[in-house]
């Protein structure tokens, strides 16, 4: 029953980067999350210096707006990789199935040979 060790293989495969997919999507966001946090305390900083935190202030330092409009652009990544995340779970979790699908096939065949 070659074919239905190779079927195993495959789905134990297919398992496996659907976790190295999920893990990569975890890491991306904790890095955008961190990333963001430091923006957040450069901005702190920046309005401190200048005295000025109103962003629609004519004078509110042109570093605070672009570090701001950074930490947006990552937090609206964050929700985007949210729903990738979700979908990749999802997605690990029908593999998952299925590659226990195929080991219960392959244990049934097994027992089969084993009573022949």
């Amino acid at each position: 029953m070659k074919s239905r060790e190779s079927l195993l293989r495959l789905k134990e495969f297919q398992v496996a980067e659907k976790r190295r997919q999920l893990q990569q999507l975890q890491t991306m966001m904790s890095e955008f999350d961190r990333m963001a946090k430091e923006l957040e305390n450069q901005i702190i900083v920046e309005e401190k210096k200048s005295g000025i935190s109103d962003p629609n202030h004519f004078a509110y330092p042109t570093f605070a707006k672009a570090a701001r409009q950074r930490a947006d652009n990552l937090q609206i990544s964050i929700r985007e990789l949210k729903v990738q995340q979700d979908a990749a779970e999802l997605a690990l979790e029908e593999a998952e199935a299925e590659m226990a699908k195929a080991a219960a096939l392959g244990e049934r065949d097994s027992q089969m040979r084993a009573r022949a």
